[in-house]
C-alpha cells in the first residue's frame, strides 16, 4: 500500500506584547469590568523583551533551533534564563517581532482596512528589505498615513489601534458599518491569523524542492470564523493565505475542529493526497490574537513574566510518496467516537491503544508521543500542570493496565516516550502537530522509528453538545517503496508489461506457423 507523506514543516512565532495589552481576551474583559484594576497597570512591567522571547528555550525548540530533547536537558524554569547564541531564524521558521507583523497585516490586507503612520511604515519597509521572504512585500506596505488619520479612525470611527511600546502607529478599521462580524476588532483577529498563517506558509515555499504551482489544495485551520451576519463562519481563509504567500494553482477550504482541527486537516490532507485527487495539500494554521495572555493574571499573581505573548503559526506540506520522507499510515487512525466517553482513560484508549490494537501494535511500539504539547510553565501557574506529562502518564499506565509494560518501568515510559511541552498556548497550535518538524528530521536521521500525532477538543465549548473530541494518526519511517496509486509497484507493472509483450510475441509466432 503507498501512503502520503510529511514532506516539509514551518514553524512562526510572533512576539506582540502591545497586542497582549489590546488584544488579549482576559485583558479585554478586564478593561470593561474594573478599569483600574492592579492587574492592568502591572502588566507593561510584566512583559517580556523581544530579545528574551527569542532567547527562550521552549521557543528556540518550536522554530526548530533546539531539539526536544535538548529542551529536555535544560533545566527548569526556562524563562529567567536566555538560550545561548539564541537566533531569531531556525531551520522551521522565524520569531518575528511586532513591528515587522504590523506591516505583515498590512500586506494581507486586500480592503485598505490596515493603517500605518508614514514613519514607522518606513522603518518596516527597511526591515522587510533586508528579509529574505518578505523583501518581495515592500511594494505593498504603501506610504503610510498621518497618525491625526489613524488618531480619527480610533477615536470617531471605531477602528482598533495598533501600539508599539504603549505609542499608537497604526489602526485595523471596521470593514462595516453595522455587520458586527465584520466589526474592527473581528478584522484584527482575521488579519492577524492571516498575515501569521502566511508567513508559515512562505516558509513552506522557501527552497521547497517542487513547484509551488504544484501544491493543489490548502486546508486551513486555526480557531477563527471568517464571514459576514448572513454567513458566519464561511471562509475561506485557506485561498486567501494561498493568495499572498504564493501558492497560485491552489483551492481550499477552511477546517475547524476547535483544538483538533490541525489533527483532523492532516487526516483529511492524506486522504486527499492517498486517493490521489491531489498530489500535494497544504495544511496550516494562523494564530489567536484571543489567547494573548490569557492565563496573565496567574502569571502576574506568581510573579511570573506573562509568557503568553507570542502568536503562533504552523504549516505542514503532505505529498504523494517520495521514496524519503516519512509516511503517514492511513491505515492506523484513532478517532474518538460520539459513543467514546468523555473520561481520559476512555479519550486516550480511542485515540492511542485502539488503533494500534488493530494492527498488531502494543503501545511501547511507538517511539514518541505527541499530544497537548503546551509549555508547562504557561500552564502550571493556572493550576492545569504539565499538559504534555500528564498525557504520557495516562498512555503508559494504559499500557500498564494492558500488559504492554511493567509497572516499574513507567517512569521510564514517560521519559522515553514523551518530550517537553515547546509550543505557545495558542489553543490548536499545540495538538500533536509541534512535533511534525522534528519528526521529519529525527525519522530521516534514523534517531527514530515512528511517532502518534493527537489531536484533542473541546467541542462544549461552543455550547452545541457536551462531547469531547479527538483524532489520531501514525507516522514512520519510509521504506524506500513508492508504489503507483493502484497500489501496483512500478516493478511489477514493468514485469506485467514484460510478460505481455513476450506472451503477444508469441502468439504472433504461432500465427505464422499457421
Amino acid at each position: 500500500m503507498s501512503f502520503p507523506v510529511l514532506k516539509k514543516a514551518a514553524y512562526v512565532l510572533v512576539d506582540t506584547p502591545d497586542m497582549v495589552i489590546h488584544n488579549g481576551t482576559t485583558q479585554m474583559l478586564e478593561r470593561e469590568q474594573n478599569s483600574d484594576s492592579e492587574y492592568l497597570k502591572s502588566i507593561r512591567n510584566s512583559l517580556r523583551s523581544y530579545d528574551e522571547v527569542v532567547g527562550y528555550a521552549p521557543n528556540q525548540t518550536y522554530i526548530g533551533n533546539m531539539t526536544p530533547d535538548e529542551l529536555s536537558k535544560t533545566p527548569r524554569p526556562w524563562y529567567d534564563k536566555k538560550v545561548e547564541n539564541a537566533k531569531r531564524y531556525g531551520q522551521f521558521g522565524e520569531i518575528m517581532p511586532q513591528d515587522e507583523f504590523y506591516g505583515l497585516m498590512k500586506v494581507v490586507d486586500v480592503f485598505d482596512l490596515v493603517l500605518l503612520e508614514k514613519s514607522f511604515s518606513e522603518n518596516v519597509k527597511t526591515k522587510f528589505e533586508a528579509h529574505e521572504i518578505l523583501k518581495d512585500k515592500v511594494s505593498a506596505l504603501g506610504e503610510g498615513v498621518e497618525i491625526a488619520d489613524i488618531e480619527k479612525a480610533v477615536n470617531e470611527n471605531k477602528a482598533e489601534g495598533l501600539y508599539e511600546n504603549d505609542k499608537l502607529v497604526g489602526c485595523v478599521k471596521r470593514a462595516h458599518e453595522f455587520d458586527e462580524n465584520l466589526s474592527a476588532e473581528f478584522m484584527l483577529e482575521n488579519l492577524a491569523v492571516k498575515a501569521s498563517g502566511v508567513l508559515a506558509a512562505m516558509y513552506i515555499a522557501k527552497d521547497l524542492d517542487l513547484p509551488v504551482e504544484e501544491v493543489g489544495y490548502i486546508i486551513e485551520c486555526s480557531e477563527e470564523a471568517v464571514g459576514d451576519m448572513n454567513q458566519r463562519g464561511g471562509g475561506n481563509l485557506a485561498k486567501s493565505v494561498g493568495e499572498i504567500a504564493g501558492f497560485k494553482g491552489a483551492t481550499g477550504i477552511d477546517m475547524r475542529g476547535f483544538c483538533a482541527g490541525p489533527s483532523h486537516s492532516l487526516i483529511n490532507a492524506a486522504s486527499l493526497v492517498k486517493s490521489g485527487m491531489f498530489k500535494h495539500v497544504l495544511v496550516v494554521g494562523g494564530g489567536c490574537t484571543a489567547k494573548l495572555g490569557m492565563n496573565g493574571k496567574s502569571h502576574v499573581g506568581k510573579n511570573l513574566p506573562i509568557l503568553e505573548d507570542c502568536l503562533g503559526g504552523f504549516a505542514v506540506l503532505i505529498s504523494e510518496n517520495d521514496g524519503v520522507s516519512p509516511v503517514i499510515r492511513t491505515d492506523v487512525v484513532g478517532k474518538h467516537t460520539i459513543a467514546s466517553g468523555a473520561s481520559p482513560q476512555a479519550v486516550l484508549d480511542a485515540l492511542v491503544l485502539k488503533p494500534l490494537s488493530d494492527n498488531g501494535m502494543t503501545i511501547p511500539q511507538i517511539d514518541k508521543f505527541s499530544p497537548e504539547m503546551q509549555i508547562p510553565e504557561i500552564t502550571e501557574p493556572a493550576g492545569a500542570g504539565d499538559v504534555p506529562t500528564q498525557n504520557y502518564k495516562m498512555i503508559g499506565a494504559l499500557a500498564v493496565k494492558k500488559g504492554q509494560l511493567d509497572r516499574k518501568e513507567l517512569p521510564a515510559f514517560v521519559k522515553e516516550h514523551g518530550y517537553p511541552g515547546f509550543a505557545p498556548t495558542q489553543g490548536h497550535i499545540p495538538s500533536g502537530v509541534p512535533i511534525v518538524g522534528h519528526g521529519i528530521n529525527l525519522i530521516k536521521s534514523g534517531e527514530l522509528n515512528n511517532f502518534m500525532i493527537i489531536g484533542k477538543g473541546s467541542l462544549f465549548l461552543g455550547r452545541m453538545t457536551n462531547l469531547f473530541d479527538g483524532i489520531s494518526i501514525l507516522v514512520e519511517k519510509n521504506n524506500g517503496n513508492v508504489e503507483e496509486e493502484n497500489g501496483i509497484s512500478k516493478e511489477e507493472v514493468k514485469g506485467m508489461v514484460a510478460d505481455a509483450m513476450k506472451d503477444f510475441a508469441t502468439y504472433l509466432a504461432s500465427k505464422v506457423e499457421e
